[in-house]
């Protein structure tokens, strides 16, 4: 009898915005208190991830003690966490306190099996908006050029594609277009995963899967005009990566929990 064909299995947390503070709250949340709530749902639905990926914004104050109490806080989850940094970040602080994962922070890449995933650093320094230089999109061509796995899923923190909604649309990657012509000149690309974003998303293009993932505390309208809150639930993103290429994937929220969000608030 034929075996089942056995995906990997890729956890995506996204920002997290934590404080030095513990009580720290952006909007009037705790963020750190969301996080924990995220994290017991990945833990009760996610016995054996084979890979998890911090998309960006791991701190809101850029502190030390926040990156720090993040380690900490997913150090049991069992499986390699890669790292990768968000405009609200501060690479010093970051880079210090995630010194043990040094090889797991963007711009890296991420062997596995049949996939490689190859991460991104979209940031540009002192800025909300993100981009990709020179450096960049050469580090892309090569990583993809050498590749070891025949399936590639590429990770970003900003999003490179429009999520209809202005505000935020101002700050999508400056080079998107330059950025699409590296993905098209490589076909073993199956799929694009970012966040920043605050909310799920997936599409496709070209035959790629564009996703992205909700926030593990404050949520964005999908289409607002101008910044606005959803009441919509923490969450994170599991991915299958099948053999064949095929990706299977969907968003799980937080249940049961009515999280407290200032929706008068107009930017973060």
């Amino acid at each position: 009898m034929t075996q089942p064909v056995q995906p990997l299995r890729v956890v995506q947390l996204s920002d997290f915005h934590l404080f030095a503070d513990p009580e720290g709250r952006l909007l009037g949340l705790n963020t750190q208190f969301s996080l924990e709530k995220v994290l017991e749902r990945v833990r009760e639905e996610q016995a054996a991830p084979d890979l998890v990926v911090a998309t960006g914004d791991l701190s809101q104050d850029g502190s030390f003690e926040s990156y720090q109490r993040l380690e900490r806080t997913l150090a049991d989850l069992p499986a390699p966490i890669y790292w990768l940094e968000g405009n609200h970040d501060k690479p010093a602080p970051m880079m210090h306190a995630l010194k043990t994962h040094e090889q797991r922070i963007s711009p890296c890449v991420a062997e596995l099996g049949p996939w490689t995933l190859v991460l991104l650093d979209s940031t540009i320094p002192g800025e909300v908006p993100g981009d990709l230089f020179e450096e960049d999109l050469a580090f892309l061509d090569r990583a993809l050029d050498e590749a070891c796995g025949e399936h590639l899923l590429v990770c970003l923190h900003h999003h490179p594609v429009p999520m209809n909604s202005r505000w935020l649309d101002t700050q999508l990657v400056g080079s998107a277009e330059r950025f699409f012509q590296v993905i098209d000149a490589h076909p073993r690309v199956r799929g694009i995963l970012w966040g920043h974003v605050h909310q799920e998303y997936d599409a496709e293009r070209n035959g790629v899967r564009l996703l992205a993932v909700p926030s593990t505390c404050v949520q964005f309208k999908p289409g607002s005009e101008d910044f606005a809150v959803d009441d919509a639930n923490p969450g994170y993103r599991w991915l299958d990566l099948y053999p064949d290429g095929r990706i299977d994937t969907a968003v799980s929220r937080v249940e049961g929990i009515d999280f407290k969000v200032d929706f008068s608030v107009k930017g973060y």
